[in-house]
């Protein structure tokens, strides 16, 4: 069929993106300088490491990035059982841990195999007694938001004999460690050993520990890391220590609170050990013993960072290397450090909530990333569609809930799912692009269509939709349906049973029963094309309504636009639609409040299948423009009765569902 200009609609005035950064939280803290050490310059400018962003910075982003378990299956998890089988599954998986998981026995630590993402859901997420190894070769892991706590032994305070991590690498690679936090760990809080390589540690709390964070612990000069915006509190020791370090890019961290024994020399902050190359930058050391220091075979070099009661060792020698010939990154003031980690590092609510899954990036088409929610699925869960024409067909099953379906383009027509499939070829259904079983979906910033060309084809038949719904709570908001005949089908299971759905800055287009279906249903604010068939007599129905004779709220199109360029007088506003002859389908449908055009027939309802149109539940109520003529054939809803008819009442159901009251 030909496609009118109208069916890539764009929508005035949408404001850009804007990403807010927290820059002047110094001046919000009145904090100021206290004996800065050499001053650090600038970064490079380029893309900043975002604190809230699912993707790694510093070395784990380089040599291919690190990725976790995007492109796979998306679970959640409450016990070590499960946790253990989906942390060793071969296949890539993002693992959401929720509530508190005890290991047993005591110091048991999960293996975790390449390509996961352990994310702890919230700020809850415990993991108690035990913590994760990555043995050699594992690659591609981020492990995030989550609290790893307790297995240190009363009265072992060295851990000699017991080795329990909470996180140990062994020769692994591209490792993202976010927003944990650890807390009396015996022994190393977190291990990364072996000439581990590409590895990232941001935004974690390390507490209450003897040995805290080595890196290391052989004589190859192989990892690279990068250490940012870490809070260590009552540790002793390791904050870390970087031992034969090919580069240790240390900024923006934060030691306070040291626990000290009397030791005068295993009391300390950073140690650059062997041959390791280090860099520290605008860090914050309160109350420290040797804060930084430096064996003479590696190289220290410092800048920017402030100091305040510290003693014994401050190193600094050699040229050590520049990160910014490695990457990018924000560097904060010194002094904004304290606040900034306080409040940002260790595990928080907004981490671990929604997922949000990427096409094409991580999911090369929606349908995959559909087939990577979880069954039962309980947490909001976004599919961020990429701008660009997906060519195929998608259907979100009943089993998977809790869907928000996002276009991330400027506009809805940027991100378009589409295929040409009549209902010849698999019945009205079957040709459905996309298909909405499930219950509380939403779809926003979206164009959904079937292009089958019906003027090309004669078949018997030639419906084509762009969508289906049968789930309940279903939500679109600024979306756009194509087609030509039964363009939109909003339904539900049975007959008897209600599902609701609302379409809102919407924009739906057909020619012939194009918005039908026995869900009651709310389109509002939007504009309704009826297109053109050429006819001087007949161009279509906008309306095909089934509901429920048990139910009094079937359509309402309420301050919305229907337009045309049919001759005038030529189309139908509805037909009652019995599917199978069925009697207890008895439409109901109110138009109100909307422009109408002078296409618009002045008898605009009619009969269908030898059900009479006055028997069905028609009616208008104060709509205007040239085709809102009130005529004998035109029953006018009373103010009284329009009064019931609202959107709150159409959508309130049982459950008191208003998703019209969240703008």
């Amino acid at each position: 069929m030909t496609h009118l200009r109208s069916k890539r609609l764009s929508r005035p005035g949408r404001p850009g993106t804007v990403l807010a950064a927290v820059l002047g939280l110094v001046a919000a803290l009145s904090l100021g300088a206290l004996g800065d050490a050499h001053a650090a310059p600038p970064a490079k400018p380029g893309p900043a490491a975002d604190r809230w962003t699912d993707r790694p910075h510093g070395f784990a982003s380089l040599a291919g990035g690190t990725t976790g378990g995007a492109g796979g299956k998306v679970v959640t998890v409450t016990d070590q059982a499960a946790l253990a089988k989906y942390a060793a599954a071969e296949a890539p998986y993002v693992i959401r841990v929720k509530g508190t998981v005890e290991m047993e026995p005591f110091g048991t630590e999960i293996p975790v195999a390449s390509d996961k993402t352990i994310i702890g859901v919230s700020d809850t997420a415990e993991i108690v007694h035990g913590g994760f190894t990555l043995d050699p070769g594992t690659h591609n892991v981020v492990i995030r938001n989550l609290t790893i706590r307790d297995t240190a032994v009363e009265g072992n305070w060295d851990c000699k004999d017991t080795d329990y991590d909470g996180i140990r690498l062994d020769t692994a690679h591209h490792v993202w460690i976010d927003h944990i936090r650890f807390s009396r760990i015996c022994d190393g809080q977190l291990d990364i050993r072996k000439d581990s390589e590409y590895v990232t540690v941001s935004y974690n709390r390390f507490t209450d520990n003897n040995k805290t964070f080595g890196i290391g612990w052989t004589p190859n000069v192989t990892t690279q890391i990068t250490v940012d915006h870490n809070w260590f509190r009552g540790t002793k020791q390791r904050n870390p220590s970087a031992d034969n370090c090919a580069y240790a890019h240390l900024y923006n961290n934060h030691l306070s609170g040291q626990l000290s024994d009397g030791d005068p020399v295993w009391t300390y902050g950073n140690w650059a050990r062997g041959r390791t190359k280090m860099v520290i930058e605008n860090s914050f050391y309160d109350g420290v013993q040797h804060p930084y220091q430096a064996d003479a075979t590696a190289e220290l070099v410092q800048r920017g960072s402030i100091l305040r009661n510290t003693t014994g060792r401050h190193d600094a020698w050699g040229t050590a290397f520049d990160p910014r010939e490695f990457y990018s990154y924000r560097l904060d003031p010194a002094a904004a450090v304290p606040a900034l980690v306080k409040r940002f590092s260790g595990p928080q609510k907004r981490i671990g909530g929604p997922v949000e899954l990427h096409v094409p990036a991580d999911y090369p088409t929606v349908q995959a990333a559909v087939d990577a929610v979880p069954e039962a699925n309980d947490t909001p869960l976004t599919i961020a569609v990429a701008p660009g024409t997906y060519r195929e067909k998608v259907f979100i099953p009943a089993g998977k809930p809790n869907i928000v379906l996002r276009g991330t383009g400027e506009d809805r027509s940027d991100t378009v799912i589409v295929f040409d499939t009549p209902a010849e070829y698999g019945g009205s259904t079957g040709s459905a692009t996309v298909r909405i079983a499930a219950n509380d979906v939403t779809a926003r910033n979206l164009t959904f269509s079937n292009d089958f060309d019906e003027a090309a084809h004669e078949l018997k038949g030639e419906q084509a939709l762009a969508m289906k719904t049968t789930g309940d709570r279903i939500v679109f908001e600024d979306t756009a349906f194509l087609g030509n005949q039964d363009t939109l089908m909003t339904d539900s299971p049975k007959l008897t049973t209600v599902s609701r759905v609302y379409v809102r800055d919407s924009y739906i287009e057909g020619d012939v029963d194009f918005v039908y279906g026995r869900a009651t249903t709310v389109i509002e604010r939007s504009v309704i094309r009826a297109l053109s068939r050429g006819s001087d007599s007949n161009n279509g129905y906008i309306t095909a309504a089934s509901t429920w004779k048990g139910n009094p709220y079937g359509f309402l199109i309420t301050k919305s636009k229907i337009v045309s360029d049919a001759p005038a007088g030529t189309y139908h506003l509805g037909r009652p639609w019995h599917p199978g002859g069925e009697p207890d389908a008895v439409a109901q449908v109110l138009i109100r409040e909307t422009l109408l055009p002078a296409a618009v027939k002045s008898a605009p309802w009619t009969d269908m299948s030898g059900f009479s149109w006055k028997d069905a539940r028609f009616t208008e109520h104060r709509n205007h423009g040239p085709g809102a003529t009130v005529t004998a054939d035109r029953p006018q809803m009373s103010d009284r009765d329009a009064r019931s008819h609202t959107v709150t009442a159409y959508l309130a159901g049982t459950d008191g569902w208003a998703p019209h009251t969240r703008h």
